[in-house]
């Protein structure tokens, strides 16, 4: 098995969006849970006759939906090359301060 050299930046860089996709996933694992269990539970709930669709049925798969389509963004979209310098000079700062310590 390959020994990856963890003081690597492409190593970490690697490492970062990993961990950035795991929390993704769990997040995303969390939303369809939750939303299935409330949506078993309203129609459990529903008055003889009632609809399903009504806004007060949606508003957690909404709004969560909204958080989770922003998680999605920072995740997936590629990203801009400014935060990417940002994050090396970053990255190399607490490197350098590290090694004098």
């Amino acid at each position: 098995m390959e020994r990856f050299d963890e003081n690597n930046i492409e190593y970490q860089r690697a490492r970062r969006q990993v961990e950035r996709l795991r929390g993704f996933y769990g997040h995303l694992f969390a939303y369809i849970a939750v939303n299935a269990m409330i949506v078993v539970y309203n129609c459990m709930n529903l008055e003889p006759g009632e609809s399903y669709f009504q806004f007060k049925n949606f508003f957690t798969a909404t709004f969560w939906g909204i958080g989770l389509a922003a998680h999605a963004f920072t995740v997936f979209l590629p990203r801009a090359s400014f935060i990417r310098k940002w994050e090396d000079n970053k990255i190399k700062e607490l490197m350098d301060k590290h090694k004098d310590q």
